[in-house]
This record gives structure tokens, sequence and C-alpha cells, in this order.
């Protein structure tokens, strides 16, 4: 694991959209094609707008990305909430990327039916492929979760199913998330934090004792792949050794 530090939302994104250049161009080299697994939530926004600028956007082998997401909230696909709304009027928009190869999760029954669903198109996708993203983008919440594994909930013990739906009683819908088992396989796994309320929880989980019930990202350990943290310095203001890049 690899902790890197940023003065800032900005620098931390371009780095991450350095990193997701660099990515895509060793798996189209090496697989003929790029698989990466999108984040939700307000950090991860820098990014996909500087990967549909230049020169990010004219770097990417765009012909040969597929799209899919970590998690969910089930709402309507115009709803703000909705992760996939962002990531498209953010980048997916203004690239071009074949819609075919654009996944998202998309809740038109009920959360378990969506599960199921998506396993199924995860498991057509890797067939007679080892099962591992490309890359992996995820951050943490308040609390302490990542994607949609919250803490205390059911499917932090999920190890067998790769997609979950996922009911957390202080909100009025109901979500869908990739689980540990596809969750820890991705050959570049990047978590990125950004700002002073994110700064006790992440000391937490990199330098607190194991609680991942509590702290469900201390979960994420990739299968003998590469995890980097790209972290602002607001975020690592309570870390040992929090120097700047």
């Amino acid at each position: 694991m690899k902790i890197n530090i940023y003065n800032d939302l900005e620098s931390l994104s371009r780095a991450a959209a350095d990193l997701f250049v660099k990515q895509s161009q060793l798996a189209v080299k090496k697989n003929g094609r790029f698989s990466v697994a999108l984040s939700g939530g307000s950090t991860p926004e820098r990014t996909y707008e500087l990967l549909a600028q230049k020169p990010w956007v004219d770097d990417v082998p765009w012909d040969k990305v597929h799209i899919f997401w970590g998690d969910e909230r089930c709402v309507p696909v115009d709803d703000i909430r909705h992760n996939a709304l962002h990531a498209n009027r953010l980048l997916l928009n203004y690239v071009p990327i074949p819609s075919s190869q654009i996944h998202p999760i998309i809740c038109t029954q009920s959360s378990k039916h969506t599960a199921e669903q998506y396993e199924l198109l995860l498991r057509d996708f890797f067939k007679d492929r080892e099962v591992c993203f490309d890359l992996m983008l995820l951050g943490i919440g308040n609390d302490g979760h990542t994607a949609s594994l919250f803490p205390e909930t059911p499917v932090l013990n999920e190890r067998s199913r790769w997609v979950s739906e996922v009911s957390v009683p202080t909100q009025e819908f109901n979500r869908v998330t990739l689980t540990i088992p596809l969750l820890e396989r991705s050959v570049l796994t990047l978590f990125l934090v950004s700002g002073e309320e994110k700064a006790s929880v992440l000391k937490i989980i990199l330098e607190g004792p194991g609680d991942t019930s509590t702290y469900p990202a201390q979960l994420i350990a990739p299968l003998n792949n590469e995890l980097i943290w790209l972290v602002d310095k607001g975020a690592a203001l309570l870390l040992n050794n929090n120097k700047q890049r």
C-alpha cells in the first residue's frame, strides 16, 4: 500500500487522471481492453472533468475502454444522487467511447433483481479471462464506508456474490454495490480522499486497529495487486509523517 499526499484536490485529481491514462494504455497493450470501475461522490468529479480535457482525453484509448461502477443508489437515472449521472455529465458525454461499453447500474426493478442482473453482466464480461478490473476508483465516507459497504451491514460478510443489494436504515432508497470478492480484484486500486472532514476517519482506517465492521474501507486489500491512497493535505492532517507532494 502506498499513501501519496497532495497539496490540494486539484493536484490530487491531476495525479489520478495521470494514473487513469497510464493504466488504460498498459491494459490495452497487454489485454486489448481497459476495464475500470468508477466511484460516486464528489471527490472524483474533478478527475472526471480533467479526463475529458486535453492532454488526458487524447491519451486514453477510449474505443477500448469499458466503464463500470462500484456502486449505485437506486434512484431514477435523472436524479442528481445517481452516480452514473455525474460521470456522464462530467466525462462520458464528451469522450469517444462506444455506448455499448458503458455499463451503468440501473434499478428498473428491485435492488435485488438489479444486483443479480449486474452480476450476470460482469460474469459474462470476465468469462474466459482473469476476473480482475484494470482500475478501481474508490472513496470513503465520513463513517468509514466505501462503495456501498456501510458499517454493520450484512453485505460486509458476503464472500460468494459479486454484487449485492444494500439497505441502509437511515436512507430512503436502497443501493447496489460490488462486494469484497470483486472489489479486491483490480490491478490498481485508487482511493481518492479530500478534505479535513475526512481526516479523523482516514487516520483510523490507515493507522488505527483493524475494525472492518465499523470501518469497511479497511476490508479493501487487493489480491497481489497495487493499492494507492491519493489524499490531499486536509484529509492527511492527522496522519503520521503527512508530508505533502
